[in-house]
């Protein structure tokens, strides 16, 4: 049989009192701390932690590239409407709102689609997980802090989106037209 005591600290003479105790009980059971056979699985999961936040960290950076080029070719591409705009009093912020609106929708279809895909692959792995039925995996669950997290990434990106098309664009006028 096994017994789990939670002490609720880390506290070396409350682990000796019970091992005492319980080897008074009974001489042969065995006293262990779940420290000891745990810490390379949490340390595992810190370096999941660490390479998810990697990875969205990689993502915001592809994300940034990608807007920039965008714009870049949508300027290139509509040179001549500009040049006409601005002769029609247009000025550079106006234009580059125009492009940091486009941006915007485009990096919200993206971004909800996106989630839809991410919030799928979490249910498939959260099940697959509830299916082997250990208590050790039951700290894989998500909180609502995380859902939260996870639910305000497509806005983050979409705000990236709207801010990277809005300074090239407006960089860009600035030393070429």
């Amino acid at each position: 049989a096994m017994i789990d005591v939670d002490l609720g600290g880390q506290d070396d003479a409350a682990v000796a009192a019970v091992a005492r105790a319980v080897r008074g009980v009974a001489p042969t059971a065995r006293v262990d701390r779940h420290e000891t056979w745990m810490s390379p699985v949490s340390g595992v999961m810190r370096s999941l932690t660490l390479l998810a936040l990697g990875i969205v960290l990689l993502m915001a950076g592809a994300t940034a590239a990608v807007v920039v080029l965008a714009a870049r070719a949508g300027l290139e591409t509509h040179r001549a409407t500009i040049e006409v705009m601005h002769m029609l009093g247009s000025t550079d912020l106006q234009v580059a709102r125009l492009f940091q609106r486009r941006v915007a929708i485009d990096a919200a279809i993206g971004g909800v689609a996106g989630a839809g895909v991410a919030i799928a692959v979490i249910l498939l792995i959260m099940t697959r997980l509830q299916g082997l039925g250990s208590e050790l995996l039951d700290g894989g669950r998500l909180s609502s802090t995380d859902w939260a997290t996870l639910g305000t990434m497509p806005i983050g990106f979409i705000v990236l989106a709207m801010v990277a098309a809005r300074a090239t664009i407006v960089r860009a006028m600035r030393t070429t037209l």
